[in-house]
């Protein structure tokens, strides 16, 4: 333990935590949005685990869900950019791409009435250039495709790896996730895919294990991506007296602390006592 001078007290050891206090976040996130999303939604409310739906509002047939019903249909979850039409963005011109993703964007809040920030790349396609575009977009993040097979927080929020897709080892990366006890560190699950596999493979029964596996547990909060985005901003811009005994909130919502292995609520544009 750190000591500033004889007669000062041993300073604060405070972690970072997610809502509540909890170390483990796990995030869905689910493309296209098909008419087998019904059935998937069914089964993350059953388990209290929240997903986010990537969208092309400019795609409309029978296979898909109705931007009417978006709004009740996924209700606690997030709905998210895919762009527009479903092109491999990285080889469109800018101007195209820029339009995909705004134009899809624009027709999704007309259904939501409230800000669409999300997005995951088409076909898996980006590039540098894309990822510098985005923010200018009103886009806060975008998910690539692949697996890390990890729980580590993501670094660069426009080239967001999962730790995997439902069909590469979910149990067994289920299983170690709801197994991590170190409260020393913050762990992350980000699980993707595309609900018409589950059909297509015959094999819904892979999600309903994880679910019930993973879901419902006090240890674990349970976000869209953009929830996971907006919380980990303002966590990361707490302001801390020096000496750790205070802390400013300059946001509207809480933020979670450990203060020697206690945890403390830091109440929004409030300075709490540490």
């Amino acid at each position: 333990m750190t000591y500033y001078g004889k007669d000062k007290k041993k300073m604060n050891k405070v972690y970072l935590c997610f809502p509540g206090g909890k170390h483990k976040a796990l995030t869905m996130s689910y493309d296209d949005g098909k008419a087998e999303d019904r059935r998937l939604v069914e089964i993350f409310n059953k388990y209290g685990i929240k997903g986010t739906f990537h969208v092309n509002s400019g795609m409309t047939d029978d296979v898909r869900i109705p931007m009417e019903e978006y709004e009740k249909l996924y209700e606690g979850h997030e709905i998210a950019c895919h762009t527009l039409t479903h092109p491999t963005i990285a080889r469109c011109p800018m101007t195209e791409v820029a339009h995909e993703v705004l134009e899809d964007r624009k027709n999704l809040e007309v259904f939501l009435n409230r800000p669409v920030r999300g997005l995951s790349y088409p076909n898996g396609s980006y590039s540098e250039e894309i990822k510098e575009l985005l923010p200018a977009l009103g886009i806060k993040y975008s998910r690539i495709v692949g697996d890390s097979h990890d729980f580590k927080l993501p670094t660069d929020l426009y080239e967001w790896m999962p730790t995997c897709h439902h069909n590469h080892n979910l149990l067994e990366d289920g299983k170690a996730f709801v197994e991590l006890n170190k409260k020393q560190y913050l762990y992350l699950m980000y699980v993707w895919g595309h609900s018409y596999e589950f059909t297509r493979d015959d094999n819904w029964e892979v999600i309903e294990k994880f679910c019930e596996m993973a879901g419902n547990r006090d240890d674990i909060w349970y976000c869209t991506n953009i929830e996971y985005v907006d919380y980990t901003e303002m966590m990361n811009g707490l302001q801390f007296g020096a000496d750790n005994t205070f802390v400013y909130n300059p946001y509207a919502a809480s933020v979670w602390l450990s203060v020697n292995n206690e945890i403390v609520e830091a109440k929004g544009g409030q300075i709490t006592r540490l």
